[in-house]
């Protein structure tokens, strides 16, 4: 069971690593047409910041998260799976399998639900505002 902790914590590093990438851009100069800098707008950019609505934020929030619930549902079913095929015909052990498949289709279930719902609601939105 601790490798099983191990495989799903790596997998969590690795996910949060592919859907967060940093872009770290160097600072350029930005001239206007009579060589002056415009210095608020170079200043915010170096930073990181933004210009995206609270809101779209908040959507790509919400969408990653239910993202890697589904990478997880689907290494549940993986792992159900693989117990079920190694359980040998034990009935403690087919039981345990099924169990925990129910219980990953159940999940991935209400996690698309739920990820069709947001995209609706974001789209929507972002439609009434425009």
């Amino acid at each position: 069971m601790n490798q099983v902790k191990k495989f799903l914590f790596g997998l969590l590093a690795l996910q949060c690593l592919a859907l967060s990438p940093i872009a770290i851009a160097p600072a350029r100069a930005q001239v206007d047409l009579w060589g002056g800098n415009n210095i608020a707008n170079n200043a915010f950019n170096s930073i990181g910041f933004s210009r995206k609505d609270p809101r779209e934020i908040v959507a790509n929030i919400i969408k990653i998260l239910l993202g890697f619930l589904g990478t997880i549902a689907v290494v549940l079913i993986i792992y159900a799976g693989f117990l079920w095929m190694t359980a040998a015909g034990k009935p403690d052990n087919t039981k345990k399998a099924k169990d925990i498949m129910s219980a990953a289709v159940t999940g991935l279930v209400i996690i698309l639900i739920s990820y069709g719902i947001t995209v609706f609601v974001t789209n929507a939105l972002s439609n009434a505002m425009h």
